[in-house]
């Protein structure tokens, strides 16, 4: 399916992979935030809305027929660097129940803002869904 890419003698990262190589149908993730499937936020706490937005995300892959051990690369954005380190654990359980024990390559940054005031996370994906999973046209 994908291909971890971890060079001879450096430490395996934790929660991601440095590089994936995959081949097959590209799927894009737009920026997903912590809202529901109406824009609705239903929680202010940081790992609800974390959960909810990979929720978000795994939704769209579904529309493509992908499944989130697809994903091949995560961007993940927040306001807080301090709130995203002080909830690593409750972050992984989310991470685990709604993605699984698949980690892509990711990125994680801190941005002075998003463009919903209430969100504090946003997250966008890319999936490679391998060539003998793509459902016919």
């Amino acid at each position: 399916m994908h291909e971890i890419l971890q060079p001879e003698g450096w430490a395996k990262p934790v929660g991601y992979a440095n590089g994936v190589a995959a081949h097959g149908r590209l799927v894009f993730v737009g920026g997903q935030v912590g809202w529901n499937g109406q824009c609705k936020f239903e929680t202010d706490d940081f790992v609800g809305q974390v959960r909810q937005t990979l929720q978000n995300v795994v939704a769209i892959l579904a529309e493509a027929g992908a499944k989130p051990q697809h994903i091949t690369s995560m961007t993940w954005y927040f306001t807080d660097k301090a709130e995203y380190l002080g909830n690593l654990k409750g972050i992984g359980e989310a991470y685990r129940v709604v993605v699984g024990r698949h980690f892509p390559a990711m990125a994680a940054m801190q941005v002075v803002a998003l463009v919903e005031d209430r969100a504090k996370i946003e997250i966008q994906a890319t999936a490679v869904i391998p060539d003998e999973a793509v459902r016919p046209e």
